[in-house]
C-alpha cells in the first residue's frame, strides 16, 4: 500500500498549530506534503480522497494566520459537503458533473474563524446511505490498518485519510452512525453531537432531522477545539442551537464521579461479536473504575425504528433525483438502487404518521432510559471492519445477524438527536474497535471528559501502524 504521508505531520491538529507557532514548520510546505498525499492516494493505496484543488490551497496556505486556532491546519472536506466551486457530486455518477455553488458555513467557520486551509475532498459512500464507502465513481476506499478493509462508511474517507497519516483531521457527517462507524473501524475520535450543535447552513434541507455534522479527529482536543470554533446558531437553520464556549478550556475540569453508567451489548437490538464485546466491557469497566463513575443494570431495549429511518433517509434522495429515476439505475450503488426501488411509492400520509408515532415512542423510551442513567455505553460497531467492497456483512463473530445489524447501534442517538461518542478502545485481530459513550441533550462536554480519561490512560495511536 502506497500512502506518501512520510512527510505529513504525524500528531494532531493542535499539536500541528504549535508547530507552526514555534517555527519548526510551515504551512506552505505542510501543504505542499498533503497535497502530494492526496494526490498519491486518489487512485492507489487508500483512495481516500476524491478532489483536490493545489493552486487555490497553496494560495491560502501562504497567507495562514497560525495564531487563529487551527490556523495554517490542511482541512479536508467530506465529498458530501459543498465548497463551493468544488465538485458537488453526492458521491454519485449521477451529479459527477456538478459543481458546489456555496461553501457550508461549517467549513467558512473553520477557515475564516479558524484558520483552516481547504485542500480537498474525501471519499464517501454514494448520497451518505451506507456503512462502506464504495462507489461507481471513486471505487472503494481502504482501511489504513488492514488494505482490504473498509474505513465504514459514510465518511470513509475521512477517516481513512485521518488515520492514514494524509491530513491531521477532516470534515464528517453523521445522519446514522456516519461519525462513528468510520472513527470506530479506523481507531479515531468521533463525536455525533446534540442535533443543531453545527448549523447547516446555507441553504439547508431539513430532510428526517437525523443529520450532525463534525469531524473525524486524532485526539479529544482536537474535537473540542473544533466545535469551539463551528458551533452557534444561524438563522439559515432554525433549529440550530446557540453557541457554547469552553470546549477545550474545559477539559479536564468535568468531574464524573458517581455518574450512572449503563454498559450495554446489544444497544438498539444489534448483535455485536464477543470478541469485540469482550475488550469493550473491559475498556468500559476500567473507565467506570478509573473515573469513580457508578456501573448500574436497567431496562435499555429500543422500539424497533430501523425500516422507518431508511424510508424516512431514501425520501430525499429520490426527490434529489428527481426524473432521472429509473433512466440513471445502472449510474446507482447496488445499495441506493435497491433502497429506492423498495421505498418507492411507500412514503405517504400513512407512512408519515406511523413513522412520527414510532419515533415518538423511542423518544419517550430513550427520555425514560436517560432518566436511569447519565450515560449508555455500547459499541461503535458490532465487528470489526469488514470487505472494502462489501456488501454489508450479516454475520459477526460467527453469529448470524442481518445485515441492517449494521447502524443499529449508532441510529438510536441521531433518530433521539442526543450526543454520542466513539473513542478507541483496543483491537481484535490487529483492528481498531471503538467504545461509543451516548450521553444526555447537550453534555458534549462529559462525553468528551470521559474520552479524556481514555486518552490519558488508555494511549492510542495517531495514525494506523500501517501508516508510520
Amino acid at each position: 500500500m502506497t500512502n506518501a504521508a512520510s512527510d505529513t505531520y504525524q500528531g494532531d491538529a493542535c499539536g500541528l498549530v504549535e508547530e507552526f507557532r514555534a517555527g519548526r514548520r510551515n504551512p506552505v510546505e505542510e501543504m505542499t506534503a498533503s497535497i502530494a498525499a492526496a494526490e498519491a492516494n486518489k487512485r492507489t493505496g487508500l483512495n481516500a480522497f476524491s478532489f483536490v484543488d493545489p493552486e487555490r490551497a497553496l494560495a491560502a496556505a501562504a497567507r495562514a494566520d497560525v495564531n487563529l486556532p487551527f490556523g495554517g491546519v490542511p482541512l479536508a472536506v467530506k465529498e458530501l459537503e459543498p465548497v463551493v466551486g468544488w465538485p458537488d457530486t453526492d458521491a454519485s455518477v449521477v451529479f459527477a458533473n456538478r459543481r458546489g455553488k456555496h461553501t457550508s458555513l461549517q467549513v467558512e467557520r473553520l477557515t475564516t474563524e479558524g484558520g483552516m486551509v481547504p485542500y480537498a475532498m474525501t471519499t464517501a459512500s454514494e448520497f451518505g446511505g451506507v456503512n462502506v464507502t464504495r462507489t461507481l465513481l471513486n471505487g472503494a476506499t481502504h482501511n489504513p490498518w488492514q488494505h482490504g478493509r473498509t474505513p465504514g462508511g459514510s465518511s470513509g474517507g475521512s477517516a481513512a485519510a485521518v488515520a492514514g497519516g494524509l491530513c491531521t483531521i477532516a470534515t464528517a457527517g453523521d445522519g446514522g452512525g456516519s461519525i462513528r462507524i468510520p472513527a470506530g473501524f479506523c481507531g479515531l475520535v468521533g463525536l455525533k453531537s446534540t442535533y443543531g450543535r453545527i448549523p447547516r447552513a446555507p441553504m439547508h434541507y431539513l430532510g428526517n432531522l437525523t443529520v450532525s455534522t463534525g469531524c473525524v479527529s486524532r485526539s479529544i482536543r482536537d474535537t473540542a477545539r473544533w466545535f469551539d470554533v463551528a458551533n452557534g446558531h444561524d438563522a439559515r437553520d432554525p433549529l440550530s442551537l446557540p453557541r457554547v464556549s469552553g470546549w477545550e478550556d474545559e477539559l479536564g475540569s468535568i468531574d464524573l464521579r458517581g455518574l450512572r453508567v449503563s454498559v450495554v451489548p446489544d444497544w438498539g437490538g444489534a448483535t455485536v461479536s464477543p470478541a469485540m464485546w469482550s475488550v469493550l466491557e473491559d475498556a468500559a469497566d476500567w473507565l467506570i473504575r478509573t473515573t469513580s463513575m457508578r456501573r448500574v443494570d436497567t431496562d435499555t431495549t429500543l422500539p424497533n425504528m430501523g425500516a422507518a429511518w431508511s424510508i424516512s433517509g431514501m425520501i430525499s434522495i429520490r426527490e434529489e433525483i428527481g426524473d432521472l429515476w429509473p433512466g440513471c439505475e445502472e449510474d446507482l450503488t447496488p445499495e441506493i438502487r435497491m433502497g429506492l426501488r423498495l421505498t418507492e411509492g411507500l412514503y405517504g400520509s400513512t407512512a408519515r404518521h406511523k413513522i412520527e408515532t414510532r419515533r415518538g415512542a423511542l423518544n419517550e423510551r430513550m427520555a425514560e432510559i436517560f432518566r436511569n442513567v447519565d450515560i449508555v455505553m455500547t459499541a461503535s460497531n458490532p465487528d470489526v471492519a469488514f470487505d472494502a467492497q462489501g456488501p454489508l456483512p450479516d454475520t459477526f463473530g460467527g453469529i448470524v445477524a442481518g445485515a441492517n445489524n449494521n447502524g443499529r447501534l449508532t441510529f438510536p442517538a441521531n433518530l433521539h438527536g442526543n450526543p454520542a461518542l466513539s473513542v478507541p478502545a483496543g483491537e481484535v485481530e490487529g483492528l481498531p474497535v471503538g467504545l461509543q459513550i451516548v450521553g444526555k441533550h447537550f453534555q458534549e462536554q462529559v462525553l468528551l471528559e470521559i474520552g479524556l480519561a481514555m486518552e490519558r490512560g488508555r494511549p492510542w495511536p495517531c495514525v494506523a501502524p500501517l501508516a508510520r
